[in-house]
C-alpha cells in the first residue's frame, strides 16, 4: 500500500523568487573590535549584516553552505494585528511564503549535524510544523519544546497564554543526536547529593542496584557488612554481574545504609554527573520569561517599547548549549534586538546576524559594543563570567548588479567598481573570489585548474590570444567582458561570455525588498456593487487580488 505524501498548500506557493546572490560590503566604521585580547578563545570573525534577510541568506549561501551548526530564528508570529485590512487566507499565505523561502536556504546552510530552532506561538505553530516536515523531512523533527514565557496568570483572556513553542529540526537527526549536549545540573537539582559517610570524594547519591527482569548470572546473594543477606526482589535481578559488584564494593562504591545491613546501593558521585538529557518542558525559572527579557532590554536601552516580545538571554543560552560548542557558527536571520549574537558571543561561539530594521544601528550595534567592551553585566554575563573581548564586522548588501538605463536597457550598476563587479560575477558563476597578486587575469577559481577573469573592456583578437597563451593548455579560464572580437570557441582554454547578457535571465534584478511587509501592500479598492453583490462575490475577488496583485498571473 503506497503512502501519500501530505503537503501544505496556500495561495502563491508555486511562486518562487529568482534571488540575486548579492555581494556583501563591509563598512569598517561600523565594525567593532576589542582593543586587546581577553582570552585565547576570543571570537573576532563575526558578521552583522544590514539588509533584507532573504537576500542576505542568499548572499551567504555560496560561502557558508554546510558550515552553520545552529540557526535560531524568532520570526514574526503572524498574530493578525498587522493584517487588519486583509483576508485571513491572504494573511496566512503571505506568512507561509515568507517563511518557506527562508527555511529552504537555512537548511542548505546547516551542517549535517546542525539544527534549526524556531520560536513560535499557536497562531502558526502547527502550520509551521507541517511546512518544516516538508522542507526538512518528518524524520528530522526532533522536538516541540514548550517555553513557559509567563509566570503569572492573565485573567483577560478566555484561556491565558502562558507559553511559546521552540520548534526543533535537525539537518540529519541521527547526527544531531550524536553531538547534542546535556543540560548542566543546577544547585537545586544537586541537593539530592549528600555525603552521609563523609566520603573524601565528596557528595554522592545512592542508585538502587536492581534491574527489571531475570538474568541467571545476576541473581547471586550479597552479604552486607552487618551480616544481612540480600537477594534481588521478586521480578528483578541485580543490575550488574557478581565480579563487577565485587569490584565496586572493594572500591568503596557500594553503600549498605547507616547500619551496614540495608539493601545495596551503587554510589554515584556528583562530579560524575555530566548533566541531564534535555526534555521538552522549559520552565521560566530555568530559561527566563518575557518580563526578564524586557528588564534586560531596559538595562541596555532604557525603557523603550521598540521590542515588544524580546527573548531572555537564558533562553538562548539553553538553545546554544544543547546545539553547539565553543567555536561553532550560529546564525540568526531575524536578529531583532541582537540577543542571539550577544549570547553566542559571551558563550564563545561565532555568529552571523541579519537585520533590516534601523534598530540594527540604534540598538544591536550599541549592545554588541557593550558586550565586547565588557560593559554588559546583565543577562548571562555573570553565569559565564563574561569579561569582554572579540569583535564583529558590519556588512550591508551591495545594490543590485544590474539596473535599467533611461531607455529601459539593463546595464551594470554605475555604483559597481571593477573589484565589486569581479566579486559579483564570481558569485553568480559559482567561483570563489580570490584575486591573485601575481596573475592579473586571475580573479577567482572553481577548482585548482579553473579560473575566472572579469573586465569591462572590449577584447580584441590579439588580447584574447595573449590571454590564452598566458593561461596555458593545462588550465581553463572563464572570460567575462563587455564584448570580444572573433568566435567564442576559437580558444580551447577560454570560455567567453558577454556582460551583462550572460546573467540577464538569472535573477530578479533591482529587487531589494522580499519582506512581504503588509504595510507596503496596496489597499484593496472598494467595489461599486451593491452590498448584496459584494457579499456574494467577496471571496472570489479576494482570491483574485491575492493571486494577481501579490504573486502575478500564471
Amino acid at each position: 500500500m503506497s503512502k501519500t505524501k501530505l503537503e501544505l498548500t496556500w495561495i502563491g506557493k508555486d511562486k518562487r523568487p529568482k534571488l540575486e546572490p548579492r555581494i556583501l560590503l563591509e563598512d569598517s566604521s561600523l565594525s567593532y573590535h576589542a582593543k586587546h585580547r581577553v582570552t585565547d578563545n576570543d571570537q573576532f570573525d563575526n558578521k552583522l549584516i544590514f539588509g533584507d534577510n532573504l537576500l542576505a541568506l542568499k548572499a551567504l549561501e555560496q560561502e557558508y553552505t554546510g558550515k552553520v551548526k545552529c540557526v535560531f530564528i524568532d520570526p514574526p508570529y503572524n498574530t493578525g494585528s498587522a493584517f487588519t485590512h486583509y483576508d485571513d487566507g491572504l494573511e496566512h499565505s503571505i506568512w507561509l511564503s515568507l517563511i518557506r523561502d527562508r527555511l529552504e536556504i537555512i537548511r542548505s546552510l546547516l551542517s549535517d549535524d546542525g539544527s534549526l530552532w524556531i520560536t513560535i506561538d499557536d497562531n502558526e505553530a502547527h502550520y509551521l510544523k507541517v511546512l518544516c516536515d516538508e522542507i526538512f523531512g518528518r524524520g528530522n523533527f526532533v522536538a516541540s519544546n514548550i517555553w513557559q514565557k509567563r509566570y503569572s496568570r492573565e485573567n483577560r483572556e478566555c484561556i491565558g497564554d502562558a507559553h511559546d513553542y521552540v520548534l526543533l529540526y535537525a539537518k540529519q537527526a541521527d547526527k544531531f543526536k550524536s553531538i547534542r549536549n546535556r543540560i548542566p545540573i543546577t544547585e537545586v537539582q544537586a541537593k539530592i547529593y549528600k555525603n552521609p559517610n563523609n566520603h573524601p570524594r565528596g557528595r554522592w547519591r545512592g542508585i538502587p542496584m536492581t534491574a527489571q527482569g531475570y538474568r541467571p548470572n545476576q541473581m547471586y546473594e550479597i552479604v552486607a557488612p552487618g551480616g544481612a543477606i540480600h537477594r534481588p526482589p521478586e521480578g528483578r535481578c541485580w543490575s550488574t554481574i557478581e565480579p563487577a559488584f565485587i569490584k565496586l564494593r572493594d572500591a568503596g562504591r557500594i553503600y549498605f545504609g547507616k547500619d551496614g545491613n540495608s539493601q545495596p546501593n551503587i554510589i554515584r558521585f556528583l562530579d560524575e554527573v555530566d548533566g541531564f538529557v534535555p526534555w521538552t518542558w522549559w520552565p521560566h525559572d530555568e530559561v527566563g520569561h518575557t518580563d526578564e527579557a524586557k528588564k534586560e532590554m531596559h538595562s541596555l536601552f532604557g525603557k523603550t517599547e521598540a521590542f515588544i516580545t524580546p527573548k531572555p538571554e537564558r533562553l538562548l543560552q539553553r538553545v546554544l548549549h544543547i546545539a553547539t560548542n565553543p567555536g561553532d557558527l550560529v546564525l540568526d536571520s531575524f536578529a531583532g534586538s541582537g540577543t542571539t549574537g550577544a549570547v553566542a558571543h559571551k558563550m564563545g561561539r561565532r555568529w552571523i546576524m541579519i537585520e533590516l530594521g534601523e534598530h540594527c544601528h540604534t540598538h544591536i550595534i550599541p549592545r554588541l559594543q557593550k558586550v565586547i567592551d565588557g560593559e554588559d553585566p546583565g543577562g548571562i554575563s555573570k553565569a559565564v563570567d563574561w569579561q569582554g573581548g572579540g569583535g564583529f564586522r558590519y556588512y550591508s548588501l551591495a545594490p543590485s548588479l544590474l539596473e535599467q538605463d533611461r531607455w529601459g536597457n539593463w546595464v551594470v550598476n554605475k555604483n559597481y567598481n571593477p573589484a565589486m563587479l569581479a566579486e559579483a560575477l564570481c558569485k553568480l558563476e559559482g567561483f570563489t573570489w580570490a584575486p591573485s597578486d601575481s596573475q592579473w587575469w586571475n580573479h577567482g577559481y572553481s577548482s585548482e585548474q579553473d579560473f575566472i577573469y572579469v573586465t569591462t573592456h572590449n577584447l580584441s583578437h590579439q588580447q584574447l590570444q595573449e590571454l590564452s597563451d598566458e593561461v596555458g593548455g593545462d588550465r581553463s579560464l572563464l572570460v567575462c567582458c563587455t564584448a570580444f572580437r572573433g568566435k567564442s570557441d576559437q580558444y580551447s582554454n577560454l570560455t567567453l561570455k558577454k556582460i551583462p547578457k550572460m546573467v540577464l535571465s538569472r535573477c530578479e534584478w533591482a529587487h531589494d525588498d522580499y519582506s512581504l511587509n503588509v504595510a507596503n501592500l496596496p489597499m484593496a479598492q472598494p467595489s461599486a456593487d451593491s452590498e448584496q453583490n459584494q457579499a456574494t462575490t467577496s471571496k472570489n475577488k479576494k482570491m483574485n487580488i491575492a493571486q494577481n496583485d501579490l504573486f502575478g498571473e500564471d
